[in-house]
């Protein structure tokens, strides 16, 4: 067996998956740990000038020497400090101090008066790009509908089987409406998201208070400028040391609601690209499979499937957190909530990757689907044969007996033998009972597309919804997705 691998002292750097291989910039940016140290500096700076400007004795000087050196971000430097200090926020106020040259950072603060809000900071921002990509997907179902697959008309299914007739673009509307639920849930939580605020140690704002002479009008003031500064209209009242775990759970819940709908049409595209009558698409100079040539797998929507159940493991994680808090709260699910936080995000950005992407190459093949459709149309229709003989003056019993008889032998002999040798309007036709012509069955099935009912009228009234979305962001609507592993 081979020796491990010898490395240096520096740590080994091991890559999140998630972030590495799925997630937009955009995303990676908003969690980074460089942003992260940033957004907190600053936060700090807004803090004093805010104290500042209430009367609290931070010399201007000190704080425009903070803004200064914001930006000197040394990752290292601070990891080295919370090795000492075991304390992550201790060690990156004792690095922002030192680089300033002042102690002025946060004067009266607890931690999570830095860490609770400026997460909750990220999660809406985290929330405001993941709205963008529910709109472009909601922009590409549209389209989907109607311009592209609006008038094919497919064998649908329930319980796995032939059912009925549908058409192709009800496939996205479908989904789509399901996505513009969780759309309205998302765009609801974002507007009423609400911070913790500076609430101190045990939420009680002991310690500003006390800097500011038990003056509540101007702790007051200062958690307004902060919420103001961060994004927020609204501000929670009464707390603990952290805010309600259960608003994890609702981000997170949000975020896998968004995915089910197009989640649920991916395990469709995958069966039906297994019947050929689908493809996610294949580019140039793309392999299948390293043993076998000829393959072209849906990759791409079954790692859409894979992140939905990923997502699936966070809500766990998220819902576990929920409803614990002792007391005024502690900090016993920071290492949990340090995973499924940005994770979430990063998974769900992905799968939106993953769909947009196939939504942009993907494809049908209309002549499989309409050679599945003319065999299984029949079976599908047979009202309509059974009308057509009552017409042409056949006793309804009788003209059901019939075709019930033909119906079943002919489907006996597509599970036995794998083919028919006689379809069902040949055997109606050659029926001494009948006495009809084929012609006349032929007929009652020449237009698929008056079968589908109400499909028409369904997806119209689906683009219309959306449209209304996508007027008002065109530009998110034409988002184009970041090039995919």
């Amino acid at each position: 067996m081979t020796e491990a691998p010898k490395f240096n002292n520096e740590r080994p750097v091991i890559k999140n998956v998630l972030a590495d291989r799925y997630s937009s910039r955009e995303t990676l940016e908003i969690f980074s740990e460089e942003n992260k140290v940033l957004s907190e500096r600053e936060f700090w700076i807004e803090i004093m000038q805010a104290q500042h400007d209430l009367g609290l004795n931070i010399p201007q000087k000190n704080i425009d020497d903070y803004g200064k050196i914001k930006n000197q971000i040394d990752l290292v430097s601070i990891r080295k400090r919370e090795l000492k200090l075991r304390h992550d926020e201790k060690a990156r106020i004792e690095e922002f101090n030192a680089l300033a040259g002042h102690e002025n950072a946060h004067e009266g603060l607890t931690s999570r008066d830095v860490s609770d809000n400026l997460e909750q900071a990220q999660i809406k921002r985290g929330l405001n790009v993941i709205k963008d990509r529910t709109v472009a997907t909601l922009a590409r179902f549209a389209t989907s509908a109607t311009e592209t697959y609006g008038k094919l008309v497919y064998t649908g299914r329930t319980h796995m089987v032939p059912a009925q007739p549908d058409l192709i673009g009800r496939l996205f509307s479908n989904a789509g409406e399901e996505l513009l639920l969780a759309y309205n849930r998302l765009g609801n939580l974002i507007e009423n998201y609400p911070l913790r605020g500076i609430k101190g140690a045990m939420g009680t704002q002991t310690d500003q208070l006390q800097l500011f002479g038990q003056d509540q009008k101007k702790v007051d003031e200062l958690e307004s400028r902060v919420a103001k500064f961060l994004g927020f209209k609204n501000i929670l009242g009464s707390i603990g040391q952290i805010y309600p775990r259960s608003l994890d759970f609702e981000v997170v819940s949000t975020l896998y609601q968004l995915v089910c709908g197009p989640a649920s049409l991916a395990e469709t595209l995958r069966i039906m690209a297994s019947k050929e009558e689908f493809t996610e698409g294949f580019k140039p100079g793309q392999v299948g499979s390293s043993a076998m040539p000829h393959k072209m797998n849906s990759r791409t929507l079954e790692r859409a499937c894979a992140q939905r159940d990923i997502l699936d493991g966070y809500l766990t994680m998220a819902k576990n957190v929920a409803g614990k808090q002792k007391y005024g709260g502690d900090v016993s699910d920071s290492a949990t909530r340090r995973v499924f936080i940005p994770d979430s995000f990063f998974v769900t950005d992905g799968f939106f990757q993953s769909m947009l992407t196939v939504l942009d190459e993907a494809g049908f093949y209309p002549a499989v689907i309409e050679k599945e459709l003319n065999t299984y149309l029949p079976f599908l229709t047979s009202t309509r044969l059974l009308m057509a003989a009552v017409d042409e003056g056949v006793g309804r019993e009788k003209a059901h007996e019939a075709i019930k008889r033909h119906a079943v032998n002919v489907a006996l002999e597509m599970r036995e033998k794998g083919e028919v040798r006689k379809g069902i309007l040949d055997r109606l036709a050659e029926d001494p009972s009948i006495g009809l012509k084929k012609e006349i069955f032929e007929e009652a099935l020449s237009s698929p597309i008056e079968f589908v009912g109400s499909a028409p009228k369904q997806v119209a009234d689906f683009v219309k919804k959306v449209n209304e979305i996508t007027d008002k962001y065109p530009k998110v609507a034409k988002y184009v997705p970041e090039e995919i592993l």
